[in-house]
């Protein structure tokens, strides 16, 4: 059976019209006499939206019962038994009620299409889960329901409902989108223009990102090389050389042309797997391109224009930076260079060949260290010199060989020479066995000179065999201890890259792996003071550098003091102390010190990042407060003018029971508002650590009733168990009747009607235990932590009932009081608020905790018994 097809409608934001676009073309497939059912659509409430709804048929939907709520969700059986050609789907995103079959209705949505139904869905770019945190850094709100990625890139079809922050801020005071009643906390919150600017942004990018993957597989279904010039892209050709840093920020500034245009860097190593460019260099080209917003590839192969252009090809490249070539004039008129091969093959992608100062200077080829050991080429030079002579004494005996003959056995002799001493002794070996070969074994003999043409060529060619066979067996001593320093390189770098990994802190592990590999006495990062950026070398002294990491004994203070120093900038300077490296070992520390730079930089990062969470939190503490008395402190104060107003008014008379509510009405508002502000004014002070609590002995069963009384008519109903022997808590009287009130307001706003919740209390190990029972829709677990947190309900929608102060006021006021608030799942569904005080009597303390000292929650220490 083929599947269905998936058609999601993705918004930047709520309202901006996915629902609405989505029934449109709903209507215009039914109109067209496709079969068109609804499965489930989320009108909330506007009027234009339920009347695009029409006459199209709907899927009732199925009706579940949790926690005492009954709640209603998509029908996916009853859409699946009438097996529509296209079914309508709101809200890919949501989270289904517990007992349905899937937990999420992406999951219902997959097994519709599995079933053959094409499928309209929508989803805001909030619910994407790889955005989850970055919108949650933007807005300031976490979104508990996502959709993974792959879902929605997996559609057929992903149309963007776009909208400019300013129209939808319109649609929003309009009334269009929310109630009046949240209006104005919508505005002044998540519908800001800086973060609608943002979450469009995130949009029109993850969208284009979407387009460009559904781009890159049709290329490779339909074999397409050719590049399309659908998106800017710039690659720079690095070689490890000077240049790079040039050429990068050339490329960089290309890419900056095109706002959105990808930079990407890359180097074509030997495919032998030798080292043949600076690695210390690479490694800080590659950080500078990833500072740049770029990213750093490395591909291997032995031609490298073709290397180039094939992964240019490949990632559909627009624009190729190449650097002029290093070498000289007479070089190159015998190859036309890489620049030059790239430039001619190189068809629609446009190569920049940039001129830098080392251009033409020639390729200055790095000291290479000799194949073989000293003592090697000693030993072939004294073979040479000896071995030849002994060889023609020993043919010499032998009167019946040929020249032939001879020649070979002297061949065979340049190479003994060769594989022991390399390519000058087996030279030697060579030039002197030709001159042996012709004086004692060429007639005519004891002379230099060769008679016949045949014993000229055989000399001729006997030389030659011998210099090349010498060559070849000296290269490949030198490849072989290449392998074997780059075997060793690597395996140098993974171990340090492991410890780094496996550390906490990179810098440090980081250091410490090199100190302990290349067996030194101490390294140390050394940073100049910026009072000494602006000097000369010369004119920098001790006091100019200051350590800024180090591991070992007795850091260097200065690069001076150290045995090898490495610079990896202007600024920074790595140094080793204990002993001196060798030049192939500088290589390897010299990319590691580049590591450790951006090592020190993310450190750095962390501590500014830290450093600015606190104002981070403040800010938003500060933005939700305006938000909150913007509107939830304006509620009160507009009921409290409205009826003192209509008291004054000379132009309607009132009877007394009307003037008794007008009066009620104000005083019950301004009550309200005093509430509000005291709650606001004791955040402030737990805040500032300025709350003054004074403990004393307090009896539950007096402090229960009156917090009740505070609460009015509608804590009629709360049911209390107050045990008779229970002993008193320490606490401040005030204080903890505010806490009660919250935390009570709070259960009855969830507690269905006619379930009232229940005040409990117990005393054990030394506590004394206060339960607000509540039996309502309660909260996940992974939630409970959330609730705590200032100006914020926890998806509650009604703006009547307060700033969402009350229980993170409540959980500060309980612990300066020393004790804990905390959740539970109430059984049979629902929440426990429980709060443990330190009890005032037996079994428990006899006074008050002694200052400083912090009452722990039961579950995080030991029961404690009487004390005398």
């Amino acid at each position: 059976m083929p599947t269905g097809e998936l058609r999601v409608y993705l918004g930047a934001a709520p309202g901006v019209g996915k629902t609405y676009a989505m029934l449109e073309e709903a209507r215009r497939r039914a109109a067209r006499g496709t079969d068109v059912v609804i499965g489930l659509v989320e009108t909330h409430g506007r009027p234009h939206t339920a009347a695009m709804v029409g006459d199209l048929e709907q899927v009732p939907r199925r009706v579940l019962t949790h926690r005492g709520v009954q709640l209603t969700e998509l029908d996916l059986d009853g859409v699946l038994a009438r097996r529509p050609e296209v079914a309508v789907v709101d809200e890919l995103a949501h989270t289904n009620v517990p007992g349905s079959r899937h937990d999420k209705r992406w999951q219902d949505v997959r097994e519709l299409l599995d079933a053959g139904i094409t499928v309209l869905t929508t989803v805001n770019v909030q619910h994407l889960e790889s955005l989850n945190d970055v919108v949650a850094r933007i807005t300031g709100t976490t979104q508990r329901e996502t959709v993974p990625d792959a879902v929605v890139r997996a559609a057929e079809q992903v149309e963007l409902v776009d909208m400019t922050p300013e129209a939808l801020r319109r649609r929003m005071a309009h009334g269009n989108v929310y109630g009046p009643d949240r209006i104005d906390a919508a505005l002044g919150n998540y519908f800001r223009v800086g973060n609608l600017t943002a979450l469009r942004e995130l949009a029109l990018l993850w969208l284009a990102d979407t387009v460009d993957d559904q781009l890159g597989a049709y290329r490779a279904q339909q074999g397409i090389s050719d590049t399309w010039e659908a998106r800017e892209r710039v690659v720079v050709a690095l070689t490890g050389g000077p240049e790079g840093d040039t050429l990068i920020r050339r490329a960089a500034r290309i890419a900056a042309r095109g706002r959105g245009a990808d930079l990407l860097a890359v180097h074509v190593a030997r495919s032998d797997g030798l080292a043949g460019a600076d690695p210390a260099r690479l490694a800080r080209q590659r950080v500078l391109v990833e500072g740049l917003g770029g990213t750093y590839h490395q591909v291997l192969g032995a031609d490298v224009p073709a290397a180039l252009l094939d992964f240019a090809r490949g990632v559909n490249a627009t624009q190729l930076v190449l650097g002029a070539s290093r070498r000289g004039r007479f070089a190159q008129l015998f190859s036309r260079g890489v620049g030059v091969t790239t430039t001619a093959l190189s068809g629609p992608i446009d190569v920049h060949l940039v001129t830098h100062p080392e251009a033409g200077r020639g390729r200055r080829a790095a000291a290479t260290p000799a194949a073989l050991s000293g003592r090697r080429r000693l030993l072939g030079f004294a073979l040479a010199a000896l071995g030849m002579p002994a060889l023609t004494l020993g043919l010499r005996t032998l009167p019946d060989l040929t020249l032939t003959n001879d020649i070979l056995l002297f061949l065979a002799g340049v190479v003994g020479v060769a594989l022991v001493g390399g390519l000058w002794p087996a030279l030697v070996a060579a030039l002197g066995g030709s001159l042996l070969l012709n004086w004692f074994f060429t007639p005519p003999y004891r002379t230099l000179t060769i008679a016949e043409a045949d014993n000229l060529l055989a000399l001729g060619v006997f030389v030659g065999v011998a210099v090349a066979v010498s060559w070849v067996v000296d290269v490949a001593a030198r490849r072989t201890r290449e392998a074997a320093r780059a075997s060793a390189d690597a395996q140098t770098l993974a171990t340090v890259a492991g410890g780094v990994l496996r550390g906490e802190r990179p810098l440090p592990a980081l250091l410490d792996r090199l100190r302990e590999t290349f067996a030194l006495r101490a390294v140390s990062v050394l940073e100049l003071v910026d009072e000494a950026r602006g000097r000369p070398d010369r004119d920098r002294d001790r006091a100019a550098w200051r350590v800024v990491a180090s591991v070992g004994d007795a850091p260097a203070g200065s690069p001076d003091a150290g045995e090898t120093a490495v610079p990896v900038d202007d600024t920074l300077t790595v140094v080793l102390s204990g002993r001196r490296l060798a030049a192939a070992d500088r290589r390897v520390v010299e990319a590691f010190a580049a590591q450790a730079a951006v090592a020190l930089r993310q450190e750095r990062l962390a501590v500014q990042a830290a450093a600015a969470g606190p104002l981070a939190e403040s800010d938003r503490m500060r933005t939700a407060l305006l938000a909150a008395v913007s509107h939830d402190l304006r509620t009160p104060l507009a009921s409290a003018k409205a009826a003192v107003s209509s008291l004054r008014s000379p132009d309607v008379e009132f009877d007394a029971d009307d003037r008794e509510e007008l009066l009620a009405t104000a005083d019950e508002s301004l009550d309200r508002l005093g509430r509000l502000v005291a709650n606001l004014l004791d955040m402030s002070r737990l805040q500032a650590g300025a709350l003054g609590v004074t403990a004393t002995a307090v009896g539950l069963e007096d402090v229960v009733p009156r917090a009740l009384d505070e609460l009015g008519p509608a804590a009629a109903d709360v049911g209390t168990d107050l045990p008779t022997d229970l002993p008193a808590a320490w606490a401040d009287p005030g204080l903890l009747e505010r806490v009660l009130v919250n935390v009570v307001a709070n259960a009855l706003r969830h507690s269905p009607p006619g379930r009232p919740p229940t005040v409990a209390a117990s005393a054990h190990a030394g506590q004394v235990e206060l339960r607000v029972v509540d039996t309502g829709p309660g909260i996940p677990a992974d939630q409970w932590e959330h609730v705590f947190l200032p100006f914020q309900r926890l998806g509650d929608r009604d703006n009547q009932t307060g700033v969402g102060l009350g229980l993170a006021l409540s959980r500060g006021l309980v612990e300066a009081m020393g004790g804990t608030i905390t959740p539970e799942t109430t059984p049979g569904g629902g929440l426990t608020m429980v709060l443990r005080l330190p009890a005032a009597g037996p079994p428990g303390r006899p006074g008050p905790p002694e200052a400083g000292e912090r009452v722990q929650p039961q579950a995080q220490r030991e029961p404690e018994g009487p004390q005398g």
